[in-house]
């Protein structure tokens, strides 16, 4: 078994989409990046490729790269998820958290986890996906921006 921890963040601003997990969610902010800026599919791909020691989605997938300009994060992870599977190893589990002040997650939470589970073809019962606020406390806490950490457990085939 091998584990790998990944986190991601971006900020928000008026005039983009906020998709998370794979799923729109209407907010008057989104998040802003290269890509979607999907901060949950980031971290959780970064997980990914660190439990393989493979480094992390900036080095498969630069932001100097015009051909991921404003990809679709779900993309990427279905890519990384290839890489896993020819190293030789299945996903066993993620846990994932994403935090951001608002909007609200909890209603958008289990059609998270169904993408997810979707692009990885894995089962539902693998997939955590929690979110929290930060009180208010640091820059998620003054609506700035989103972050999102996530530990995967892999398993040599």
């Amino acid at each position: 078994m091998r584990i790998g921890y990944g986190y991601d963040v971006h900020r928000l601003e008026a005039g983009y989409s906020l998709i998370l997990g794979g799923v729109k969610i209407p907010y008057e902010k989104g998040l802003v990046g290269h890509s979607d800026a999907d901060v949950l599919l980031h971290a959780i791909a970064d997980a990914l490729l660190g439990a393989c020691a493979l480094g992390d989605i900036g080095q498969h997938f630069p932001d100097t790269e015009e051909k991921y300009k404003g990809v679709d994060s779900r993309i990427l992870l279905k890519r990384v998820s290839g890489l896993v599977k020819k190293e030789g190893y299945i996903i066993s589990n993620i846990d994932a958290t994403v935090v951001a002040e608002q909007p609200k997650l909890a209603p958008h939470i289990s059609e998270m986890r169904s993408c997810i589970a979707k692009d990885l073809k894995i089962d539902l019962d693998q997939i955590s996906v929690k979110a929290t606020t930060s009180e208010g406390v640091g820059f998620e806490g003054r609506e700035q921006g989103i972050s999102s950490r996530a530990v995967v457990l892999i398993e040599e085939v």
